[in-house]
């Protein structure tokens, strides 16, 4: 079986994937760059069993979609309730308290497809942005190996009865929520700083007279 692999080589199990896929299948062709890169034209030639996007910097478009023989699988950083960019920002700042990560099958939009395995855990009051992405990463890994294993054993994918619940959110409606004015209450402003900060990633923001003030507790 050939498995088609979209990633991030940086990121944190990655590697554990990419040795997974290729000490049980017989060929594995990694495509891997940074979200700004174009996406790779010799993936259009590809025409796995199997493809996977794993926290893949590209959405992968509908044509190489279609020449995948079996099934098109995305490894997803949120659980159903959160589709599209932003996740865990956007979990933090409604100040949820379960959190997951979630496989589903691709369609031509993100994150709209059926979705085949879901793994939840606890979101703390003391997780930041950085360490509910950690976190999220190694439940999301057991996701991944649950799956193809179950891919492997059954030659078929996972049921489950889990369903998107709303629209996938945007790369808008994150930069939204980094935006903070002099009119919020003090309460707001904290909530968005949680919600928005990350270690060396644009985040919390002011506007004055057009020049951009970025938070930044290290300074």
């Amino acid at each position: 079986m050939n498995i088609t692999l979209f990633t991030k080589i940086e990121k944190p199990t990655v590697k554990e994937v990419i040795d997974y896929l290729k000490n049980h299948f017989n060929r594995v062709n990694v495509y891997y760059g940074p979200r700004n890169d174009p996406f790779p034209p010799t993936a259009f030639d590809e025409s796995p069993d199997i493809l996977i996007s794993y926290l893949s910097p590209w959405i992968i478009p509908l044509k190489v979609l279609s020449n995948t023989k079996l099934y098109n699988i995305n490894f997803h950083p949120a659980p159903p309730e959160y589709p599209g960019t932003g996740c865990f920002n956007f979990a933090i700042y409604n100040g949820e308290k379960v959190y997951g990560a979630t496989a589903h099958l691709m369609e031509e939009k993100v994150d709209t497809g059926e979705i085949i395995g879901v793994k939840r855990f606890q979101l703390l009051e003391s997780d930041s942005v950085y360490s509910l992405s950690i976190k999220t990463y190694g439940y999301m890994l057991s996701l991944f190996y649950e799956v193809i294993d179950y891919i492997m054993i059954n030659k078929k994918i996972p049921d489950t009865k889990e369903r998107w619940s709303r629209k996938p959110y945007t790369r808008k409606d994150l930069e939204n929520l980094c935006k903070i004015n002099a009119d919020m209450k003090k309460k707001e402003i904290k909530k968005r700083v949680r919600a928005t900060y990350y270690p060396g990633m644009p985040g919390p923001y002011i506007n004055i007279y057009s020049h951009k003030f970025e938070y930044n507790p290290q300074r």
